[in-house]
């Protein structure tokens, strides 16, 4: 029989893999099952602890995936930074609020957001957009106000449900700016890593992070990106149908997570 510190370990290293696959593979959904894997699959007791420890393992998968994005001149940097940078703030309200709400609650809504995610997914369109698209002090006034306001709300929702928000930013970034979607996957890994680490900074002063088991995470994340980018490389032209498949996965998985939090949310609401 396996030690159950051993298959805890492997369980941790596996989940990391998993994120950072998604990360690698389709730009995003590594913060969407982050919480999840935690709390059914490597078994943390607690979901805010699940929520800080998520944060930090996928902020650092993020990282990685961003590099290597940044190495293939995918990154809008100017765009990327002024929407991660108004994100921020909207975060770091946004996990003040999260640690305020019951952890029971806070997973049930995190189940409906899941849901409304993985459903958003199907209405994404295919590559188009504007790839000269390019802040600077002519296109200030009209990128600006766009870039800051959805920056804003996509990070307090990021920090309040401990989510990177991939799959929020993206859109976010193609709806202000008209970026096309490989811009917007690549520069979406900048908020994606500010996000997780400013909501994982709060959590951890609350001592809500497992060190060891995000440590753990990062590690099979590393491999988990590589392979995903590989992958994607290969299996480029089924792209939309990756995505689809994936947002069946975080709608069947969101629909459970509510279903076991049912009596909580209806007390809730």
């Amino acid at each position: 029989m396996l030690d159950p510190i051993l298959v805890h370990a492997l369980l941790a290293l596996a989940s990391g893999a998993l994120i950072g696959l998604s990360l690698g593979l389709i730009g995003g959904g590594g913060s969407i099952l982050a919480v999840p894997l935690l709390l059914y699959a490597v078994g943390v007791g607690s979901p805010h602890v699940a929520i800080g420890t998520g944060a930090l393992a996928v902020a650092a998968n993020a990282a990685m995936s961003l590099a290597m994005h940044a190495r293939a001149r995918t990154v809008k940097w100017p765009c990327a930074l002024v929407f991660a940078g108004s994100g921020v703030a909207g975060a770091a309200l946004g996990a003040q609020f999260g640690k305020a709400v019951n952890g029971d609650i806070l997973l049930a809504l995190f189940g409906l957001v899941m849901i409304l995610v993985g459903a958003a997914m199907f209405l994404r369109r295919g590559e188009g957009g504007d790839p000269d698209v390019h802040l600077d002090r002519s296109s200030a006034a009209r990128l600006l106000p766009p870039l800051a306001s959805t920056g804003f709300m996509v990070g307090g929702l990021s920090g309040f449900f401990g989510i990177g928000g991939g799959f929020l930013i993206v859109p976010g970034l193609v709806t202000a700016t008209a970026m096309p979607l490989l811009n917007a996957i690549g520069s979406s890994l900048v908020s994606v890593t500010v996000f997780g680490l400013t909501t994982a900074t709060s959590y951890a002063f609350s001592g809500l992070v497992d060190w060891s088991v995000a440590g753990l995470m990062v590690l099979g994340g590393l491999g988990g990106s590589f392979a995903g980018l590989r992958l994607a490389r290969r299996l480029s032209a089924s792209r939309q149908m990756l995505s689809v498949v994936f947002a069946v996965i975080v709608i069947s998985t969101g629909l459970y997570i509510v279903w076991t939090g049912m009596d909580a949310l209806t007390a809730f609401l």
